[in-house]
């Protein structure tokens, strides 16, 4: 990074700065060769410092010294220097080889040796450190083993990861990573599955009880029967039947993402942008003034030139450049590996400034997981009729609500026969509507009937929607043709963190927090009062939900929480959407800015908390480069010389990226 790189193109800093240790930094000695080769230019420089000053004069052995000093220490410098200006870029690299080439031909061989020996030591330092949140961010990619065991052709072969393809079987011995996303077809065992989705805690897996219904809706499969790739089995041998290529496994993708992350800037990232824009022009203006002081001042042009120098390493803005792009990546690395993904600086700094978040109800501050507690047939109505319609159609939707009257309905009709339903249609925030025979079947919310143009409710059935819904139920209405068979009540149970989770988020200085929901308010309000929630809106559909994040946003930054399908305009609205149990979700992943893998509402603390240190980092980060600069200028001016400029320069440098580093080891305080 240099001050010059706005005079043709601008230099990407990251592929500098962040570059793999083990990529152009390596060498004969391995991923280390640079550093090896910046002592041996120090042991030079030593050498050919102590012969001149125990000589009277300079011999050919000083010079060989200060030579061999010039060799290693400008040996990967110099190779970058001529990669940048192949590329059209003016990088500092090429200024640094400048400058050390001009000290040669003034015979201030010292003072060139120390500037290659101090820039390319303080490079390699740079290299290691970025390196170590690159691993921790590439060592993602290979949690995922490289081979397979499948059953083919009657028996068992192993084929390498790339090959399977969907619908092998694979099977997964003890203490073995899973090769592949799918589902359990034999066999029971836990699985750890902290590296994708941070939960501390093994899932009990088991075969799913319908083999054909989650193959043909993979993003349907229960967590107790859908695995990850990469995840841990435990002491049982697990059948599992494949069902995204390795290309696009849940894994691979948070890969991509996480990569792909740490190129997308921050606020605080575009903001010194701007920054260096105006500042570089500046700063080269300064120097080019300097190269002519001696036509001023009484001073040789050797001095001016030495000086102005001096200047330039002390204007490059090396540290404000990798003040954010260190501390996002690190941020971004540990985010990861905590079940969290963070789709760039973005979203990562802008949770840490939220005023306010809004929930959704049902998955997100509840289980997700509603079971059929009352079942009110109209009159001359078989209670089985009705739940068997109802079952038939929620069987084709992935509404939470849909499945929950599905499989707790099939399990009360064992020996029922339930009709087949086609051409499902679904009503946003309203219900569903499928086809049974000639007619059409209706099920939604009572609100849907009576307005635009849907017959209203008999009175019997309103009075039975009031009766459970005062009781704290979640009730659909079941209408098949122009005949109502009657409403169906549920109750979904707030999750067991959810009130520790909301307590720790007023801690984190989260002012304000809302609940807003499709289901009524009655079910709003005990849900709400359950959590410890002061405010809660039900009733709403999704147009509602954003006009309410809209009305949050005048007030502040907000985000909103929820599963990524059906709340996915209101997140698109809010200043941070955040999807939960995102880990098997195409939608949730592609939707949200941040993804919560696991379906556990303890890792929105933990998220919010890394934020604010990000935020904090970063301060800290931009404070450091400009005031380094801001000391340096100055003082360089006034007769400091390139030695200790290029080590406060690198140093500074040094500063910000092991500062950054220290988000790696960010740990949140348990609930």
């Amino acid at each position: 990074m240099s001050i010059w790189k706005y005079l043709i193109v601008k230099e990407n800093h990251s592929e500098r700065k962040t570059g793999n240790p083990g990529h152009s930094h390596a060498g004969l000695l391995g991923n280390h060769t640079e550093l090896v080769c910046a002592l041996i230019c120090g042991a030079f420089l030593a050498t050919g410092f102590a012969l001149e000053t125990t000589l009277d004069s300079r011999t050919w052995l000083t010079l060989a010294s200060f030579i061999g000093a010039y060799v290693f220490g400008g040996m990967f410098t110099f190779r970058e220097a001529i990669e940048n200006l192949r590329k059209g870029r003016f990088a500092i690299d090429t200024l640094m080889i400048a400058a050390a080439a001009g000290s040669a031909a003034l015979g201030s061989w010292i003072e060139g040796s120390l500037l290659l020996f101090l820039f390319s030591l303080g490079h390699a330092l740079e290299h290691y450190a970025m390196g170590k949140a690159k691993h921790a961010i590439e060592a993602l990619a290979s949690l995922s083993p490289t081979t397979a065991l499948v059953r083919r052709g009657g028996g068992q072969t192993e084929v390498p990861v790339e090959e399977l393809i969907v619908g092998d079987i694979v099977i997964v011995k003890p203490d073995e990573r899973l090769p592949a996303d799918g589902f359990v077809t034999q066999g029971t065992s836990s699985v750890n599955q902290a590296p994708v989705t941070g939960e501390s805690v093994p899932i009990d897996k088991q075969p799913v009880s319908d083999a054909g219904t989650a193959r043909a809706n993979p993003g349907r499969i229960g967590a107790s029967s859908g695995v990850f790739a990469g995840t841990i089995n435990g002491s049982g041998v697990l059948e599992i039947e494949v069902t995204h290529l390795s290309t696009e496994s849940t894994l691979a993708k948070v890969v991509t993402m996480v990569n792909e992350a740490e190129g997308k800037k921050s606020p605080t990232q575009r903001f010194t942008d701007r920054f260096e824009r105006v500042f570089v022009p500046l700063a080269l203006v300064l120097v080019v003034i300097l190269l002519f002081a001696w036509t001023v001042i009484d001073e040789p042009f050797r001095d001016s030139f030495y000086r102005a120098m001096a200047v330039l390493v002390a204007v490059s803005p090396c540290a404000l450049a990798i003040a954010t792009p260190s501390a996002v990546l690190s941020a971004v690395a540990r985010a990861a590996r905590g079940g969290v993904l963070v789709k760039g600086g973005g979203p990562l700094e802008e949770l840490g400034s939220l005023t306010a978040i809004a929930f959704d109800k049902t998955g997100t501050l509840t289980e997700g997981q509603p079971k059929i507690t009352d079942i009110v047939a109209a009159d001359g109505i078989d209670e089985k009729e009705l739940l068997a319609v109802a079952v038939a159609v929620e069987g084709l939707s992935d509404h939470p609500l849909a499945r929950a009257i599905a499989e707790d309905g099939r399990q009360r009709l064992v020996q029922t026969e339930i009709p087949t339903a086609t051409d499902l249609t679904s009503l946003p925030g309203k219900g569903i509507t499928a086809r049974i025979g000639n007619d059409v079947v209706l099920i939604a919310k009572a609100e849907v009937f009576g307005r635009e143009g849907v017959p209203p409710l008999s009175s019997a059935m309103g009075e039975a929607i009031l009766t459970l819904r005062e009781g704290g139920r979640t009730t659909v209405i079941v209408r098949r043709g122009s005949q109502d068979l009657g409403a169906i009540g549920l109750m979904d149970t707030p999750r067991s963190s959810a009130k520790q989770v909301l307590e720790q988020l007023r801690t984190l200085g989260i002012r304000r927090m809302v609940m807003i929901s499709g289901d009524n308010q009655k079910v709003a309000d005990v849900v709400a009062k359950e959590v410890g929630l002061d405010e809660a809106m039900g009733d709403l559909l999704p147009e509602d939900k954003v006009r309410m994040i809209q009305k949050l946003r005048t007030e502040g930054k907000v985000a909103m929480v929820g599963d990524g399908v059906n709340d996915a305009p209101a997140m698109a609205n809010a200043t941070v959407g955040i999807a939960m149990g995102a880990a098997g979700s195409d939608v949730a992943l592609e939707t949200a800015d941040i993804a919560l893998m696991a379906d556990d509402l303890a890792h929105l603390p933990f998220a919010v908390g890394l934020s604010r240190r990000t935020r904090s980092v970063i301060r800290q980060n931009v404070f450091i480069s400009l005031g380094v600069v801001a000391i340096l200028v100055p003082a360089t001016i006034l007769g400091l010389g390139i030695g200790p400029a290029v080590i406060a320069h690198e140093g500074s440098t040094l500063v910000v990226v092991f500062n950054a580093l220290r988000l790696l080891a960010y740990r949140s305080k348990p609930l």
